[in-house]
């Protein structure tokens, strides 16, 4: 079954949209375009991330569920699964290099 993409907020989409005009980045729109087409063929592409891994940030807002993409350079999508009727939605709630990933995502506090 398909899904549909949608963004976690309006900032997240301008990023997304300005990665292609980057020179530094325009890679990462591609890359980006790349997993976004492979999630919605088959959403559960991604890796699932353990409950305990998931920032408290996120719980708050209800995300009861993680799935992570590997990108280009080390670089990570991260995004939740759900559905609305019987559509499935995949929301991207971030993307960020290995560094960052570890910090956020590691599950340690």
């Amino acid at each position: 079954m398909e899904a549909e993409i949608i963004f976690a907020d309006r900032k997240l989409k301008n990023e997304y949209e300005s990665l292609e005009k980057s020179k530094e980045f325009k890679w990462l729109h591609k890359a980006l375009n790349r997993a976004f087409t492979d999630i919605m063929k088959s959403p559960s592409v991604g890796i699932p991330l353990k409950k305990y891994r998931i920032p408290k940030d996120l719980k708050l807002k209800k995300i009861d569920n993680l799935w992570k993409y590997d990108l280009p350079s080390g670089w990570r999508l991260l995004y939740s699964l759900g559905k609305e009727g019987i559509t499935i939605i995949a929301l991207v709630l971030e993307w960020c290099d290995h560094d960052n990933y570890q910090k956020k995502y590691s599950g340690k506090k």
